[in-house]
Parts: C-alpha cells; sequence; structure tokens
C-alpha cells in the first residue's frame, strides 16, 4: 500500500513537472538533512522538500549505512521548487547562508564525510550558475575558502519515513530547538522576502 501511495506521488510530480517547465529540482547537502529541509519547506516557490541521500556508491542505503561513512553518500534534501517564484540564485542565497560551506565533513558538532557540504546539479547551466555563486561568495564574503562539493546529479534516495518533516513534528527536541530554529530564526530575518510570512 505504501508502495502504491509512493508511485502515485511520484507519477503526480512527474505531471506537474511535465506541464510546467518552471518546476526544477536541486539538491543540497549543509549537515543533518533536517536543518536543510526545515530552511527550506516555508520558502516562497518550494513545493516540496524530501530528506535522502546523494552522492555515495550504495543503492537504497539505509541511515545507519550512511551514518558509518562506509557509503559515501551525504545527508541531501531534493528541492522541487517553481523557478517563477524563486529562482536557483535564491536558494542558494538561503543555502549558504543558513550553513558553514568552509567547514570540510562539518557542520557544528556533526562530523563525517556524510555531513559535507554538496550541491548536486542536473545540468551545465546550473552548474554555472552554482559555480559562479561560489566564486563571487569565495571573493566578496567569506574569509575561508568554500569547500562546497559540486556534482553532476545521479541518483537520490528518499529517507527513511521518520526523517520527513522531522523539525516540524520535533520542535521540542534538544536538537531542534539549540540547532535548527537558529538557523530558521537566521533566514526569515536575513531573507525574509523569500519566506511565507
Amino acid at each position: 500500500m505504501k508502495l502504491l501511495s509512493i508511485l502515485f506521488t511520484l507519477n503526480i510530480m512527474t505531471m506537474i513537472a511535465d506541464e510546467n517547465p518552471n518546476i526544477n529540482t536541486i539538491y543540497f547537502g549543509g549537515g543533518c538533512f533536517w536543518c536543510v529541509e526545515a530552511v527550506f519547506e516555508d520558502a516562497k516557490g518550494v513545493i516540496e522538500v524530501v530528506s535522502g541521500y546523494a552522492g555515495g556508491e550504495k543503492k537504497n542505503p539505509s541511515y545507519r549505512e550512511v551514518s558509518s561513512g562506509r557509503t559515501k553518500h551525504a545527508e541531501v534534501c531534493k528541492i522541487i521548487y517553481d523557478s517563477q517564484e524563486i529562482s536557483l540564485e535564491q536558494l542558494l542565497e538561503i543555502f549558504f547562508l543558513t550553513h558553514d560551506p568552509t567547514t570540510l565533513n562539518r557542520q557544528g558538532n556533526d562530523r563525517g564525510e556524510h555531513y559535507r557540504s554538496i550541491i548536486l546539479f542536473n545540468n551545465q547551466l546550473e552548474e554555472d550558475i552554482i559555480k559562479e555563486y561560489i566564486k563571487y561568495l569565495d571573493n566578496n564574503i567569506f574569509d575561508d575558502k568554500i569547500v562546497t562539493k559540486t556534482e553532476l546529479f545521479r541518483d537520490f534516495y528518499k529517507a527513511e519515513d521518520y526523517h520527513q518533516g522531522y523539525y516540524k513534528l520535533n520542535k521540542d527536541q534538544q536538537y531542534c530547538k539549540m540547532i535548527i530554529s537558529p538557523k530558521i530564526s537566521k533566514a526569515r530575518e536575513e531573507l525574509n522576502k523569500y519566506y511565507i510570512k
């Protein structure tokens, strides 16, 4: 039954994308995917955010396997958005504001290759936009060099159900209060124009 539901959802999303060329997908990894998901899910123009795994070697890895570091995956979020409402550059602005792209394989106390800063692009145009944006940040904003990986998208594996919508379901959990809530507050304060009121 769950498989049928997933297939139905995927078919609907495919139909929407086929009917509307402004519907695009980008993949961001900036530490724990709970944080990335929470930061983007209420941004204007963002249709859906899905937590999962990408950039690794094993098909359909589990959270336990990814966390072990043996699969080489990163925790990432698949972000489906309407480019008429929010551009890739604006999504990049949110992404780079809400994590530290200058620390290798960690965000704060979250350490390991699966927490690396990474963007998975779909085509040459996206790659050019991302690399130009990083170049601008390196030259004008950050003192330390940006270590965000940029790679061509290959595979994305949806994470287990309990990871989806984690922040909204667990706002009183200590990690959410101490780590995720400040990121959301920062994004809404500094980039309020990109958020639903």
